[in-house]
């Protein structure tokens, strides 16, 4: 029989515990700031038929980076590359019946055939955070504010990250200034898009447009506003970015970009903006829409270059020891009892010696171990040891769960 690979497939994850501590702790954060606002959870299947994608996101998403196959009865499908248009697919089919304006966020595992390098996989959590059904300016402040909020919530100050903004409005008139052709605007907007990653930038616009790229360009009303009204709300670290424009077609308004400012990891992290017309273009009736999407690969990076990722904890608060076998069904009932209190408990049932039973404690960090004997029975007393300091104090079976809660923290 041939050997199995065991290598996962390039540009994807394996989450072993420690990786999935770290994981569960980026959606922790997650769910607690947009829970925090009222916003409600939902989800979808990863599985999408390719027809959702073509011609209503990024063709070069579309083209070059989906995963698509035909299944067993000849439909088209395709690996959900990102999860906005699902979430607008779920509004459109029941959008009679919902009541608006809806605050929505879910943390989809989304794919995309690309290569694998720093901040990039081919496949990657992320959180999805959009309101349906608002027309107005508040709309874009709760969603930058949300964003802002995450941040902080991670242990970024503003000194951290700044929050790039900019109106797709003024990429469309300098556009139609310009007098491009369809091919030119395609061109021109695929450049835009990357020019932090491209260092002849000005001789490759220069080809586009025929001239140098004035890019002396001023917000409008509308950035304006939104920058003075993100002040008073002790937002500061926003700024006017007038070539940012966001490789998404569906983009419709406002655009914004959270930078990180160190110099080792000088990138986008996440973004998003308003799209009007998307719910439209599904079928259903058009309303102002604005979100954006936060990937759990960028962030992991930007707090692990400063420290801010958590080091894992215990899996449990006791782990109680056996002498023998004979003790396991005791030992059992005991954990059970102390479960029921609120602590968490890990049980020995292999036949090994108590030396190695505390060395495994240990190895799990795992801050409190009682051993389970006849004596103990006899007496209805155990002892806790501290693994941390090494004291023992005899306690009863009724004051466990209390005697962890109170010192689980010395």
């Amino acid at each position: 029989m041939k050997k199995i690979e065991i290598e996962n497939y390039k540009g994807v994850r394996d989450f072993y515990p420690n990786e999935m501590f770290i994981q569960d702790y980026i959606n922790s954060v997650w769910h607690a700031v947009l829970q925090s606002y009222g916003y409600e959870h939902y989800s979808a299947s990863i599985l999408e038929y390719s027809e959702l994608y073509e011609g209503k996101t990024s063709n070069e998403i579309v083209s070059e980076q989906t995963y698509n196959f035909t299944d067993r009865g000849g439909r088209r499908i395709t690996l959900r590359p990102e999860m906005t248009p699902t979430v607008t697919r779920m509004v459109a089919k029941k959008q009679k019946s919902l009541s608006f304006p809806l605050r929505w966020y879910s943390i989809p595992n989304v794919f995309r055939y690309e290569r694998p390098q720093k901040g990039r996989l081919r496949e990657h959590w992320q959180l999805n955070v959009d309101i349906f059904g608002l027309d107005n300016v508040y709309a874009e402040l709760e969603i930058i504010e949300i964003a802002y909020d995450i941040m902080h919530k991670f242990g970024l100050t503003e000194k951290d990250f700044v929050i790039k903004i900019n109106d797709r409005k003024i990429i469309q008139s300098i556009i139609k200034d310009l007098k491009l052709d369809s091919q030119k605007e395609f061109e021109f907007k695929k450049l835009l898009d990357k020019k932090d990653k491209i260092a002849d930038f000005n001789d490759q616009m220069f080809k586009i447009i025929g001239k140098p790229f004035d890019q002396t360009i001023s917000p409008n009303s509308l950035i304006n506003k939104i920058i003075d009204k993100l002040n008073k709300r002790n937002i500061f670290n926003v700024v006017f970015e007038p070539l940012l424009i966001r490789g998404f077609d569906y983009y419709t308004d406002l655009v914004f970009e959270i930078y990180d400012t160190n110099p080792e990891n000088s990138r986008s992290l996440f973004g998003g903006g308003r799209y009007d017309n998307l719910l439209d273009v599904y079928g259903g009736q058009k309303i102002g829409t604005v979100g954006f999407g936060m990937g759990d690969v960028t962030i992991k990076e930007s707090l692990q270059i400063r420290n801010l990722l958590p080091q894992k904890i215990s899996p449990a608060h006791i782990y109680i020891g056996t002498l023998d076998d004979s003790y396991f069904d005791f030992a059992c009932n005991l954990a059970k009892q102390i479960r029921a209190d609120g602590v968490d408990v890990v049980v020995n049932y292999e036949k090994r010696k108590i030396s190695d039973q505390i060395k495994k404690a240990e190895k799990l960090k795992i801050p409190f171990f009682i051993a389970v004997g006849e004596e103990e029975i006899q007496n209805k007393n155990f002892k806790m040891k501290n693994m941390k300091n090494g004291s023992e104090k005899k306690i009863t079976a009724e004051q466990i769960a209390e005697f962890v809660k109170n010192n689980i923290l010395n």
